[in-house]
């Protein structure tokens, strides 16, 4: 594999993990913009730009986005998060060219008004969904209160009244704001060349506004909250819980990762062993998410409303156990075996390379091989691991429930 990275003259950041090997080639649009950059009245506008941008163009109309993908057997899509927009595709190399014309066409869309009032009922009705899934309300609910006051504390979504109120205007407002190439990377990975890609990114990109979009990242403060939403029609009691962790830019993340696979993995870990196996519960896991500037341990416990308490007591005696006196040598290399394997089944996909090369070059600047990833795992310690959770132990400092119960039995 080559790596290669260039800076247009506009600020769009290229970079490309090349594989001659590979059968297929995947690129990807990082756009740094997230729920996390919306204020308050537009609070959902990323993620319904990222509908808007599938609406078409002044050259494709919305019928020809989707037409052009299939004729070339595209995979694509798009997502939104807290920090990101990505839209990506995975070809066959030979159809690598007019798949990045389109692919690059859709990210500044026309945003006709009536595209975009038929797409806020979309958006309405997935935004009702969602909270129809009580592990979704849960999760909102929990970075709403764990990061209030904070911006990473803001709904993916956005709610009923954000996006009810949202006018095509603001929305036209934030995409220039936002969209501009010092705020996007291009990723590309698998079976093409680095003279293709320039030419593509120059041809394509190269005529883009330039400029950035400033972020703050200043660490947040957390108080314990505990809240309950009621929804009587769920028969179980789904918890989310967080706490503070590491940061994406703390290289502590590496044995975070390792702690959580150890500690409550979906299989074979300690929370498997002590609720899962047992019968005791459907589910509790730990697992652990990185954000600039901050970085959250997520503990998930779905079972009985009538046993919830004793469960999270259990959880709560396990995890003290855990920052008392850490782990085994026998958990750490077991850990690191699984996160191994899935690095590299992950890296055997173009597509799956494109996600790490993506996000850690617009989070980070940073460029990983595969054999970068494997060694930092490999290398982490049980002293590494104590050193963690003396800065970062385990905890239960939020937590939120929905189900039947108003309030812990």
């Amino acid at each position: 594999m080559q790596f290669h990275h260039t800076t247009l003259p506009n600020g769009l950041e290229v970079v490309a993990e090349l594989n001659n090997d590979a059968y297929s080639v995947a690129f990807g649009f990082y756009v740094k913009a997230g729920a996390r950059d919306e204020s308050g009245d537009v609070s959902g506008v990323s993620h319904f730009l990222e509908h808007m941008a599938f609406k078409g163009t002044e050259r494709f109309s919305a019928e020809d986005v989707n037409r052009i993908f299939d004729e070339y057997g595209a995979d694509y899509n798009a997502m939104t998060g807290e920090e990101s927009t990505v839209f990506y595709s995975s070809v066959l190399p030979e159809y690598l060219p007019q798949t990045f014309e389109l692919q690059s066409s859709i990210l500044f869309p026309t945003l006709r008004q009536d595209d975009f009032d038929m797409e806020k009922k979309v958006i309405l009705e997935e935004i009702g969904m969602y909270e129809d899934q009580p592990s979704s309300v849960a999760y909102d609910k929990a970075m709403q209160l764990h990061f209030s006051g904070h911006d990473l504390g803001q709904s993916i979504l956005g709610t009923v009244a954000s996006v009810s109120d949202l006018t095509s205007e603001q929305m036209r407002s934030y995409h220039q704001e936002h969209y501009r190439a010092g705020n996007i990377v291009l990723a590309v990975a698998g079976n093409t060349d680095w003279k293709t890609v320039l030419e593509l990114a120059e041809t394509h990109c190269g005529h883009w506004p330039a400029g950035i979009s400033p972020r703050s990242t200043a660490a947040a403060t957390h108080a314990a909250q505990t809240e309950f939403v009621v929804k009587d029609q769920c028969q179980q009691e789904q918890i989310i819980q967080l706490a503070s962790a590491p940061s994406c830019t703390d290289p502590r993340r590496f044995a975070a990762e390792l702690l959580t696979v150890i500690v409550g993995d979906d299989s074979n870990s300690r929370l498997y062993w002590e609720l899962v196996d047992p019968g005791l519960v459907e589910s509790a896991e730990c697992g652990y998410y990185e954000f600039e500037g901050a970085g959250t341990y997520l503990t998930f416990l779905n079972g009985d409303p009538e046993s919830t308490r004793e469960n999270l007591e259990t959880i709560n005696r396990l995890y003290e156990a855990v920052n008392a006196e850490g782990i085994t040598a026998d958990e750490l290399e077991q850990a690191k075996n699984k996160i191994a394997t899935r690095i590299v089944l992950r890296s055997e996909r173009p597509m799956g390379r494109l996600s790490s090369l993506g996000g850690n070059w617009l989070v980070r600047r940073e460029y990983r091989s595969v054999e970068d990833d494997l060694a930092t795992v490999r290398g982490v310690t049980l002293e590494d691991i104590r050193l963690l959770l003396k800065d970062f132990p385990l905890m239960q400092t939020t937590t939120v429930g929905v189900g039947p119960l108003d309030k812990l039995p």
